[in-house]
């Protein structure tokens, strides 16, 4: 076989790759419009984004997932919170600042808490910080939003520090040497040069992060509480878009309202973080890591 029908035949078959994973991608999405748009047949859209009552097994059931969008976005917030600093942080001191034995033994532990399932920070979460919550803080339950946000920060960190590094890494060597030419000291290089050329990379890091925050399921349901509630406090008990469909799914009935409502849910959740990915693209396009407009 030769070179010329060896490189069209590798060609060939990552196009047909490429188009499986698009059809594949297809066939999800139209499965999940398909089964969550009749629920406007009983519910009009704005009652069912805006709704203040989750009650879909009342009779009449109350399909309102404000609630649960509240939830998410507050746990995915205070998440952020803790994750932002210690991800772009970490990221900096492992690339820029840490000796060659601790930055290899940092990025091992980085990997390895990238590497753990999400049940057992939630397992951690529901029986080790939840206890010590409501005996310290004198709580009802330490399942609330404090908990969920504090294990999806743990998991959102590894991917924001990962990224921001490998973004940092690219850097190019000669805007380094540039800097120390003209007398920048190490910190002036990196705050003023290498993290505004990095601008791109880290911006998708936070923004990947938190659709990773947003998107979780195990955590948050184990550790959120589960109370389909407004929350009036950061320790009250909430219940989250991915909760809500991983804990009603097995319950509600074939083809029911209920049914069709969490597959809205389902669809609210796409939209959401299809338009993160969006932003992350944007963002890595418009500032590109060879340098930015800060330079």
């Amino acid at each position: 076989m030769s070179r010329r029908v060896r490189e069209a035949t590798i060609k060939n078959v990552l196009a047909l790759m490429a188009l499986l994973s698009l059809l594949a991608l297809a066939l999800i999405v139209w499965f999940l419009f398909r089964e969550g748009l009749p629920i406007f047949r009983q519910v009009s859209l704005q009652d069912f984004l805006l709704g203040p009552f989750w009650y879909p097994t009342d009779v009449p059931p109350a399909y309102g997932m404000w609630p649960l969008i509240v939830a998410s976005v507050t746990v995915t917030f205070f998440s952020c919170l803790l994750a932002v600093p210690f991800g772009i942080f970490s990221a900096i001191y492992i690339a820029e600042l840490a000796p060659r034995q601790l930055k290899e033994a940092l990025k091992a532990v980085i990997e390895l808490l990238a590497g753990l399932p999400s049940v057992v920070l939630g397992f951690f979460g529901m029986v080790i910080l939840a206890p010590w919550m409501q005996e310290r803080f004198d709580l009802p339950t330490g399942l609330n939003i404090v908990n969920a946000s504090l294990m999806l920060a743990l998991m959102a960190i590894p991917t924001i520090s990962s990224i921001s590094e490998d973004a940092l890494h690219a850097v190019p060597r000669d805007f380094k040497e540039a800097a120390y030419a003209l007398g920048a000291t190490k910190y002036e290089t990196i705050t003023r040069v290498i993290v505004p050329s990095a601008f791109s990379g880290i911006s998708t890091a936070v923004i990947l992060g938190m659709g990773r925050a947003i998107g979780e399921t195990m955590v948050v349901l184990m550790v959120a509480g589960g109370a389909a509630a407004l929350p009036r406090g950061i320790f009250d008990s909430v219940r989250p878009m991915t909760a809500s469909i991983a804990a009603e799914m097995g319950e509600a009935p074939f083809q029911s309202g209920h049914y069709h409502a969490l597959f809205a849910t389902g669809i609210v959740l796409f939209v959401v973080t299809l338009a993160f990915n969006l932003i992350a693209d944007y963002i890595s396009r418009r500032f590109k890591e060879e340098g930015s407009g800060t330079l």
